[in-house]
């Protein structure tokens, strides 16, 4: 016999007829598909109707060798709404972002319906020389793209983008003139600036000589129809290879001021986030890249002869040579994990730039409120992810199976709450579950289960079941391995009579096995995480969900209590107790709360600091008013109590607003109240104490990511009150992952210009209090709260209901917006200096003139504005801010 052709294997019907049919099946399941289903090439060339060419172009690729590269994946209509990852995206808001975007209503200046797709943020495009089979963009598949109906990248459309690359290279290097010509930094960089221009060069000819590995590839593996088959793609983003060794260079310049040791770590981490598709890989299979790991070596090696070695500079840092080496693995590992706990909910340029920041935390960090980060960030978080991770997991697991899948009992074989307990909780039957998934019936195979598990995985079956009643007949056309019981019982026939028949056909062959759905196709296997769950009954698996939370609150008490508390007592607050030194900074001045400590004779435990009264005139010389209010009359300890209630008053009159919003109102618009809330809070209040400002905010981000944690554990009593809380201010990028990044990235934003300016000043204090004083006050520590929560939400505000010009370079950014931006920013330095002039608080440099403070103000917004306007690479949240603080702490304001 020869071989059966497709319209035999598919009864009767061709294979594109068939397509057809199942291309109008009205439960499509478009989550259900593969990554290149959505839609397929195939589906482009075969299911739209016939042009009037009458032939179609070919889908695919051939290689020198004769096989077929995979089909390139689809490029999105233009008809289909452009996504984008800024922060300040109003119309960034589809729930089902993964599903065509409707058509995009010409309203409130939303974007037009032919511009072209500006939000897919991806790293530099994927190295071809590891992905052999991926395509050249050529002229060719221009060409067939224009046929099918897709995005043609004209030659006006793609100089737009650029313009628009070009425009995010030249604001780093505005920025970096900007840095190296400060009136401090600039010694600095004169006597290292050999080690950078060897970082700017090596990083240059990488980028360089990406392109000819490329070409030099294209010849070596296809047939190129023309001699230069590489063009530029049109979603090429450079924020990874740009921002995370920019970012993180720029800012330990400034920082060096005060501590020149933190130039040569970032100087070796820049090298490590730089892509390693510009590395040529020795190991495909490594994670690590051993020439990477090689380069970022190199700060310690070259100018080792010279007389100004950064490396002997750095005396002072806590890391020998051995322990700097380690970096670029401990980078890499760092990125790793983060990934795997946020998945898609951070973008490359987001997981390099935090994974920088927590690594110069854990190795720099030396102030108090450094040190609180430090214990929060990595003991508290490690300490979570080793004791907590399998329960969590597990919790996730449970949260997926849907009530009716769970076993059901009869109503008379329920078992009291203490048995199912006491079995729940079994040593041996959670040991039995690890070990691995045992036979199970054919419930554990449904079109309704993950797809997290492959196709051909093991079958798990029930032992046969045996026919006592009926004829017994042979199936010559049952599955291998299948009883004849059991081919008889999946023919659904009772005592030899057919349900469907009423008449019996003595040798009616077969019907497939339950795995398979009546069309023939296999049923997806349950995943193997969620099996274990399907033995237990509905009440037992409430139990464990409870047993699963209380086992997660308690090892998150005992962090914080044992682990935080001792590392906070040891190395923040010179051996101090946490508790009592807490009860001392806020209430320390109520006479009432002193009276008390003396009399129980708890001075030992809670730290009162001196009485405000004793303070005299002599004391608080060269102050200003502020200052001396704050310490003469108040007293510190009463100023904070005071900060705290101003800032809970804050709160509430902004909850009580967006919950009055809530209903009337569109997400963006509620969302923003939040960031007014930060400016409300922050602006006015951050110079008075600033060090009490960056350990709340540190405190608040630390209780935010543990809220995240138990919402996205699905764990019992606290994650449905959290989602439900979250849900109404939620956007597209929050549904990007399992992280909702929002509220996060607004308080980072907010923070990170704070703690980045009290690295660069210089700390006093007696006593408890050492550390927790700053003499100096600059603008550049509202920087984040007047970018986030006045530029941010003035752009979006205005640029949605006003915005009608765009950009050169198209996406969802109007002119209109960007100069809200600028104007909003402009006005919030302007009122932070005014504000510094007058509190009479000391700066570290010469107070500027009018004329010239509102020039570099300008300046500074204007960056910003266009910053925030180019970006696609990461959240505006973060960087934008973190550009601005960069601008002001360079120029002055």
């Amino acid at each position: 016999m020869g071989e059966p052709n497709s319209k035999d294997l598919l009864g009767g019907v061709q294979f594109d007829e068939q397509v057809q049919l199942r291309a109008l099946n009205r439960s499509p399941h478009p989550y259900h598909r593969g990554q290149n289903e959505i839609p397929s090439d195939y589906d482009q060339h075969h299911l739209a109707p016939p042009s009037n060419g009458g032939t179609h172009a070919k889908s695919s690729t051939t290689t020198r060798n004769g096989q077929l590269s995979p089909i390139r994946p689809s490029v999105f209509s233009k008809e289909s709404t452009p996504v984008s990852d800024s922060g300040t995206e109003a119309d960034d808001e589809h729930f089902l972002r993964g599903l065509p975007a409707p058509k995009a209503k010409l309203h409130k200046g939303l974007r037009g319906r032919n511009e072209v797709l500006s939000g897919t943020a991806t790293p530099v495009s994927p190295s071809i020389i590891e992905e052999e089979n991926e395509p050249l963009l050529e002229k060719e598949t221009t060409l067939k793209a224009a046929a099918s109906g897709n995005i043609l990248l004209s030659p006006l459309r793609r100089y737009r983008h650029v313009v628009r690359r070009l425009t995010e290279g030249g604001i780093i290097a505005l920025l970096g003139a900007f840095v190296t010509g400060n009136p401090h930094v600039a010694p600095i960089y004169q006597k290292w600036n050999k080690d950078f221009k060897l970082f700017l060069g090596l990083a240059t000819t990488l980028a360089a000589i990406y392109p000819l590995r490329v070409l030099v590839w294209s010849y070596r593996k296809r047939s190129p129809s023309r001699w230069l088959p590489i063009t530029i793609p049109a979603n090429f983003d450079p924020a990874p290879l740009l921002y995370p060794p920019a970012i993180t260079l720029l800012t330990s310049l400034l920082i060096s001021v005060d501590n020149v040791a933190v130039l040569l770590p970032n100087l070796i981490l820049s090298i490590s986030a730089l892509p390693q598709q510009l590395f040529p890989k020795l190991e495909h299979a490594a994670y690590y890249d051993t020439l990477q790991w090689a380069a970022a070596c190199l700060p310690l090696i070259w100018g080792k002869e010279s007389e100004s070695h950064l490396h002997q500079d750095s005396s002072n840092l806590p890391l020998s040579a051995e322990a700097i080496v380690l970096l670029y693995p401990l980078h890499r590992t760092l990125c790793l994990v983060l990934h795997c706990l946020t998945t898609t909910s951070l973008l490359t340029a987001e997981l390099q730039l935090l994974s920088i920041a927590l690594i110069d935390i854990l190795i720099l960090g030396k102030s108090p409120q450094i040190e609180i980060l430090k214990a929060l960030l990595w003991g508290g978080g490690v300490g979570v992810l080793v004791f907590c991770g399998a329960v969590i997991r597990w919790g996730i697991a449970l949260a997926r199976v849907p009530k009716w899948r769970f076993r059901r009992l009869p109503s008379g074989q329920k078992s009291p709450i203490w048995k199912s307990l006491l079995r729940l909780l079994s040593i041996r039957r959670l040991r039995s579950e690890l070990r691995g998934a045992q036979y199970e019936d054919a419930a554990y195979s449904t079109a309704y289960s993950s797809e997290d598990e492959a196709e051909a995985g093991p079958v798990f079956r029930t032992p046969s079941r045996v026919r006592t009643l009926g004829p017994l007949s042979t199936h010559s056309n049952a599955e291998p391995g299948m009883s004849i019981a059991a081919a008889d019982y999946d023919d659904d026939g009772i005592e030899g009579i057919s349900r469907r028949h009423t008449l019996p056909t003595p040798d009616k062959p077969a019907r497939r096995a339950s795995g398979h759905t009546p069309s023939g196709r296999r049923k997806r296997a349950t995943s193997m995480s969620v099996r274990p769950f399907l033995k237990l009954t509905y009440e037992q698996a409430t139990i464990r969900k409870w047993a699963y939370a209380a086992y997660l609150y308690a090892c998150i008490v005992l962090l914080i209590l044992i682990g935080v508390r001792t590392y906070v007592q040891r190395y923040a607050l010179a051996g101090e107790e946490p508790i009592g030194w807490a009860l001392g900074y806020l209430f320390g001045d109520v006479p009432w709360f002193r009276l008390q400590v003396v009399t129980a004779n708890l001075e030992r435990w809670i730290c009162l600091p001196p009485n405000h009264a004793s303070v005299t005139d002599e004391d608080v010389i060269g102050l200003g008013w502020v200052e001396k209010l704050r310490l003469q009359h108040l007293g510190a300890a009463a100023t904070r109590l005071v900060l705290s209630g101003y800032w809970f008053a804050i709160i509430g009159a902004g909850l009580l607003v967006v919950f009055q919003l809530k209903s009337t109102y569109e997400v963006d618009t509620r969302r923003k109240v939040f960031h007014f809330m930060m400016v409300g809070m922050f602006l006015p209040a951050l110079y008075v104490d600033p060090t009490y400002a960056a350990m709340a905010l540190a405190l608040i981000l630390a209780i935010f990511l543990i809220l995240d944690l138990v919402r996205a554990s699905q764990l019992p009593p606290l994650s449905k009150p959290i989602a439900a809380f979250l849900a109404p201010y939620v956007d597209g990028r929050d549904f990007r992952g399992p992280v909702v990044i929002s509220h996060i990235f607004l308080l980072i934003g907010c923070a990170v210009p704070l703690w980045l300016a009290l690295a660069a000043v210089p700390r006093t204090g007696d006593g408890y209090a050492a550390g927790w004083e700053t003499p100096t006050r600059d603008a550049s520590m509202v920087a984040g709260v007047i970018c986030v929560g006045l530029g941010d939400a003035a752009a979006s505000l205005i640029g949605r209901r006003y915005g009608h010009r765009k950009w050169l370079w198209g996406g969802g950014k109007s002119l209109e917006g960007s100069v809200a931006f600028a104007a909003a920013v402009v006005l919030g330095l302007s009122f932070a200096s005014a504000w510094l002039r007058i509190g009479e608080w000391q700066t570290a440099d010469e107070p500027l003139g009018v004329l010239t403070t509102a020039r570099n103000a300008g300046v500074c917004a204007s960056l910003a504005s266009v910053t925030e306007a180019v970006l696609t690479g990461g959240n505006d949240n973060v960087i934008v801010p973190v550009i601005l603080w960069t601008c002001v702490k360079s120029l002055g304001v």
